[in-house]
C-alpha cells in the first residue's frame, strides 16, 4: 500500500456500498433504483452502485456494450439526473463500465468494425455474448476516454466498477501487420493503462475498482491505477471466506471487494445466515448485493447492526494486521479463522467460520496472536442477529490476560434462536472483538480475569 497504490487512496476508507445487480440484474428502471438508495442510506450505507444495464437498449447480455449512452426507457433523466438525485440523499454514486468489450449488436460495432479483437474473415469465439475491443489501437483508447471522461464530470461520478467479464480469444489486431502480431498482449493492455492513466488524472478523487472475475486481471499493475478489486462473481459466503482467505497471501484486506449477497445464493444456491455473510465481507471493502427495497424489516436491522459495527472498526478491517489462525485448506477444511488488528495492537478482531455442523463436536477454542502477555483485554461477541439473547450463554465475554488468550484461546460460543430454541447448524461463523483495557477498567476487573469455561462448541 506503500508503494504501489495510489497514495490519495491508501489510507482513504472505502465506502459501505450497496450495489443493484442481484437486486435487479437488468430489469430497473429509476424508481427502482432510487428505492434502493433510499434504504442503502436508511442503513447507513454510503454509497449506491448502479451495475450493468443503464446503456443502449441492454435488456439482456447480448447488445449495446460498447454505446455508453443511458438507455432513456429506464432513465429518463439519464445518469446525470439519477446522480443528482442519489447525491440529493447525502450518498455518492457508483457506476459500471465494461469499457474493453463490445456487443454485435451495438452502434460501436456498426460503426467501427475494424476496432474488434481477432481476424475479420474468420470466425470469432464470443464469451457472453460479446467480444473483446482493440486496446492496441490508440485511437480506441481516444474514444472511450473521451466518452467515459465526459460521463464521470457530468454526473459527478464518486466511483467506477470496471468489469472485465471473459479472457481474450483469437488474438489478432487488424492495425498490426503479421509479423507484428506478438506485440499484441503488450499492445492491448499499455493501451488498458493508457485509459486507466488518463482517467485518473483527469479525475482524481474517483475511486477505480478493477475485476479479476472474468479476465483474471488482479495484479499490481493494475492496482496502481485501480487500489481495490472485484474478486469474483462468486458471492457465496463459504466461497468467499476461501476465496479471500487465499487472495490475502497477495493483497491487503483494502484491495478487495467484498459484498453480502442474496440467499439462495446465484452461484450455489447455498443459503448461508445474513450475519455470517457479514463477518466474512467485513474483512474486505463491505458491500450489500441484494434487493434491500424488499427485505424484511428484521434483515434491515440486522444490516444496520453490520454497517455500524464496521464503519466503527473500518480501519482496523481494511487496513489492519492481517494474521490466520486457521485455515481452511489444512486438515477437514471445515474450520477457517483469521484476525485483523490495529497497528498499536489495541484492537483485536477474531473471526472463526464453521462451514458445516456435527453432531457432539469438539469444543472450539480460538487462539488469537500478537496479544500483550501481560496486559487485559476486555473480550465481547458480535452477533449482527442478537440472537444470544441470554447474556450468560456467552461465557466467552470477559477480560482476560494476552497470554490466557493466546494459550488458552477464546471459546466459540453457540448461539440459540430464542424463539425456535433450534441451536446453529451449517455455515455458523462468529466474530470476537478483544480490545485493550487502559487505566481503572484495567485495575477493577480481577473477577472477571480468569480462563473461560467451557461452553458448546461453534
Amino acid at each position: 500500500m506503500r508503494h504501489v497504490v495510489n497514495q490519495r487512496f491508501a489510507r482513504r476508507d472505502r465506502p459501505v456500498l450497496v450495489n443493484n445487480w442481484e437486486a435487479t440484474y437488468f430489469d430497473f428502471d429509476e424508481g427502482r433504483i432510487l428505492d434502493i438508495a433510499s434504504r442503502a442510506k436508511d442503513i447507513g450505507a454510503e454509497l449506491v452502485v448502479l451495475d450493468d444495464g443503464w446503456f443502449g437498449h441492454r435488456d439482456d447480455d447480448t447488445t449495446s456494450l460498447g454505446d455508453w449512452d443511458a438507455d432513456r426507457r429506464k432513465l429518463p433523466g439519464g445518469i446525470v439526473s439519477l446522480s443528482s438525485r442519489i447525491h440529493d440523499m447525502g450518498l455518492e454514486f457508483g457506476l459500471w463500465f465494461e469499457p474493453e468489450m463490445i456487443n454485435m449488436d451495438s452502434d460501436l460495432h456498426r460503426t467501427h468494425l475494424e476496432w474488434m479483437v481477432g481476424p475479420l474473415n474468420r470466425g470469432l469465439t464470443p464469451q457472453r455474448n460479446q467480444y473483446v475491443l482493440d486496446m492496441a489501437r490508440p485511437e480506441v483508447v481516444d474514444h472511450l476516454a473521451i466518452r467515459m471522461s465526459r460521463l464521470i464530470s457530468a454526473a459527478h461520478i464518486d466511483y467506477i466498477k470496471w468489469d472485465m467479464n471473459r479472457n481474450i480469444t483469437e488474438a489478432y489486431s487488424a492495425a498490426l501487420d503479421d509479423g507484428r502480431q506478438g506485440e499484441f498482449f503488450h499492445r492491448y493492455i499499455m493501451g488498458v493503462y493508457a485509459l486507466y492513466d488518463r482517467l485518473t488524472h483527469e479525475h482524481p478523487d474517483v475511486l477505480f475498482e478493477s475485476c479479476a472475475s472474468g479476465g483474471g486481471r488482479f495484479d499490481l499493475g493494475m492496482m496502481y491505477y485501480a487500489p481495490q478489486a472485484w474478486l469474483s462473481d462468486d458471492t457465496d459466503a463459504v466461497e468467499r471466506a476461501l476465496i479471500q482467505y487465499a487472495t490475502s497471501y497477495g493483497y491487503p484486506q483494502s484491495t478487495m471487494g467484498a459484498h453480502v449477497s442474496a440467499v439462495p445464493n446465484h452461484e450455489t444456491g447455498r443459503v448461508t445466515p445474513l450475519s455470517t455473510r457479514g463477518d466474512v465481507a467485513f474483512f474486505g471493502d463491505l458491500g450489500y448485493e441484494l434487493d434491500i427495497s424488499t427485505t424484511s424489516a428484521q434483515d434491515l436491522s440486522e444490516m444496520r447492526r453490520q454497517i455500524s459495527f464496521y464503519v466503527s472498526h473500518r480501519d482496523v478491517f481494511q487496513r489492519g494486521v492481517l494474521t490466520r489462525l486457521v485455515s481452511p485448506y489444512e486438515g477437514d477444511g471445515n474450520l477457517m479463522a483469521w484476525q485483523v488488528a490495529s497497528h498499536d495492537g489495541n484492537t483485536v478482531i477474531v473471526e472463526c467460520l464453521r462451514i458445516l455442523s456435527r453432531p457432539n463436536p469438539p469444543t472450539c477454542r480460538i487462539r488469537p496472536r500478537g496479544l500483550d502477555c501481560e496486559a487485559l483485554y476486555a473480550v465481547s461477541l458480535f452477533d449482527s442477529a442478537a440472537k444470544l439473547a441470554d447474556p450468560g450463554a456467552d461465557s466467552s465475554s470477559g477480560t482476560y490476560y494476552g497470554d490466557e488468550l493466546m494459550n488458552l484461546g477464546i471459546l466459540m460460543p453457540q448461539a440459540v434462536d430464542p424463539a425456535s430454541g433450534r441451536r446453529d447448524g451449517d455455515f455458523t461463523s462468529r466474530l470476537v472483538l478483544i480490545e485493550r483495557c487502559h487505566g481503572d477498567a484495567a485495575q477493577d476487573s480481577d473477577s472477571d480475569s480468569g480462563p473461560a469455561l467451557e461452553s458448546p462448541s461453534l
